[in-house]
C-alpha cells in the first residue's frame, strides 16, 4: 500500500476518545441488563444501543458482563491521589467530604443511580458479581501504593497493604448496602446522593480508625 492511499484511512482514535466509547458501551450494557436481564442481552443489542457493532464492542471488552467495568472502576485513580493528600491527624471523612463525596467525585451524579441498580444486580448475577470483586481487587495495590507513599515507606510494606485492604472492604461494603437496601424504584436523585454519602461516610470513619 503506498503512502498516499494509507493516508486516505479513517484516523486513529485517541486514548480519550477510546475511554468514551468504552464508557458509552458500559452504561449502554447497564441499561439493557436492568431492563432485560444479562442472560436475554447479547453484544449485537448492546452494539445497537451505541451505534457500533458487536465487533467493536468485543474489541474493547472480552465479554458482556465486563463491559460494566468502567462504571465500576471510574473513581480508582482519584481515591489513590486523595489518599497521597489526606493529611496526618485529619480525619478521612473530611478529606472525602471535600474530594470525592461532593460533586463529580467517587460516582458522577448521573451515574448514581445507573451504579446502584448495577450493583443490585451483582446480589444474583456470578458474572457480573465477579467483575464488581475483581474490580475492588485490582484497585487494592494503588490505594496501598498511595498509603505507603503518604506514609514514606516501601511499597512493599505490609502496614500499607493492610490499610488498603481495610479501607478497600470498607468502601465496598458501604455501597454495596446502600444499594441493596435502596427502594425500587430509587427515590430521587438529591436522596439517593445523600443516602449514599452517608453510608460512605460511615464506612470512612470505621476505615480511618484502623487505618489512621
Amino acid at each position: 500500500m503506498t503512502a498516499a492511499r494509507a493516508r486516505t484511512g479513517r484516523p486513529p482514535l485517541t486514548e480519550e476518545r477510546k475511554a468514551e466509547i468504552r464508557l458509552e458501551i458500559a452504561r449502554a450494557a447497564v441499561d439493557l441488563f436492568v431492563a432485560q436481564g444479562v442472560t436475554a442481552t447479547t453484544g449485537e443489542q448492546i452494539g445497537q444501543a451505541v451505534g457500533v457493532s458487536a465487533r467493536t464492542v468485543w474489541r474493547y471488552f472480552p465479554s458482556k458482563e465486563s463491559c460494566v467495568q468502567p462504571l465500576f472502576s471510574a473513581g480508582i485513580d482519584l481515591i489513590a491521589e486523595c489518599l497521597r493528600d489526606w493529611r496526618p491527624g485529619e480525619p478521612l471523612d473530611q478529606l472525602f467530604d471535600r474530594s470525592l463525596l461532593t460533586g463529580d467525585g467517587l460516582i458522577r451524579g448521573p451515574e448514581r443511580a445507573t451504579v446502584g441498580a448495577l450493583v443490585r444486580l451483582t446480589r444474583t448475577e456470578p458474572g457480573l458479581r465477579a467483575v464488581w470483586l475483581q474490580t475492588y481487587d485490582e484497585a487494592e495495590p494503588a490505594f496501598a501504593r498511595a498509603l505507603a507513599e503518604r506514609a514514606g515507606l516501601p511499597a512493599d510494606d505490609l502496614r500499607p497493604v493492610i490499610q488498603a485492604a481495610m479501607f478497600n472492604a470498607a468502601l465496598r461494603a458501604a455501597v454495596e448496602h446502600h444499594a441493596w437496601h435502596t427502594a425500587e424504584p430509587a427515590p430521587d436523585a438529591a436522596t439517593t446522593r445523600a443516602e449514599l454519602e452517608a453510608a460512605l461516610r460511615v464506612a470512612l470513619e470505621m476505615a480511618s480508625r484502623g487505618v489512621a
